[in-house]
């Protein structure tokens, strides 16, 4: 769904993808709930959009939706960060989250369908 902020229209979602450290299986279960709604509380406190989560029980996938003003990196690093501090406060089953991940972009169209627009429009110009 296309939104906007007072300077600019946007549709900008990213396919983010973690693991905790060692790939250890561990996100089963009660974990998993607990990891989901922290992730829900983290996206509703930072203004962005949690569309999908999918823990499995050795990698996560995130699916979120952000105005432009916040890096891909910088959502990875809220999602990490605070997830893992808030999961260690609240429970006794500790979590960690390695260092690397997977961030991709994704809106309404795809990459071929905007490069064919700019030609398009490059040809109406000649």
């Amino acid at each position: 769904m296309v939104k906007s902020t007072r300077h600019a229209v946007y549709e900008l979602y990213y396919h983010i993808v973690f693991i905790p450290k060692y790939r250890e299986p561990r996100l089963t279960g009660a974990t998993a709930d607990r990891l989901r709604s922290i992730f829900e509380e983290i996206c509703d406190d930072k203004d962005l959009e949690l569309v999908e989560a999918e823990i499995m029980p050795d990698h996560v996938h995130l699916f979120i939706g952000s105005p432009p003003r916040n890096a891909p990196s910088l959502i990875v690093n809220w999602v990490k960060g605070i997830s893992a501090r808030w999961y260690n406060e609240r429970f006794p089953d500790r979590i960690k989250w390695t260092r690397s991940y997977y961030a991709g972009s994704a809106g309404s169209v795809s990459k071929d369908a905007v490069e064919q627009y700019i030609q398009e429009q490059t040809e109406q110009q000649a």
